[in-house]
């Protein structure tokens, strides 16, 4: 089994959504985070004051899935959160263990 995360932006998590549905993923977690890479923030006028603003407002997306699933989720996120411009995201794939469903006690990608 794989875990993945995926920081996208806020504006793209339906898309991203909707992308991983078609192809079968049925459940992930959203969680709404801040931060920066390379374009390092950016600065604003705010009431004729400029200002930095070092922390863009992103999603960060987790799902587990089974391991012959992960080319095809990669391709779903990265297809429903391209914009083709700075702060797109990215995509990060790491193996998982184990899983247990709480209320059943299955393990595995049975759990997920």
């Amino acid at each position: 089994m794989k875990l993945i995360t995926a920081i996208i932006k806020p504006f793209k998590l339906d898309d991203v959504r909707e992308a991983l549905s078609e192809i079968g993923v049925q459940g992930i977690t959203v969680t709404e985070v801040k931060g920066f890479g390379r374009q390092k923030g950016h600065t604003e006028l705010y009431r004729g004051a400029e200002y930095v603003v070092d922390f863009l407002p992103k999603v960060k997306i987790e799902l587990a899935i089974a391991d012959e699933m992960t080319d095809q989720v990669v391709e779903a996120i990265t297809g429903a959160a391209n914009t083709g411009k700075i702060g797109d995201g990215k995509i990060f794939i790491v193996n998982l263990e184990q899983a247990v469903r709480i209320r059943t006690g299955e393990t595995g990608v049975e759990a997920v």
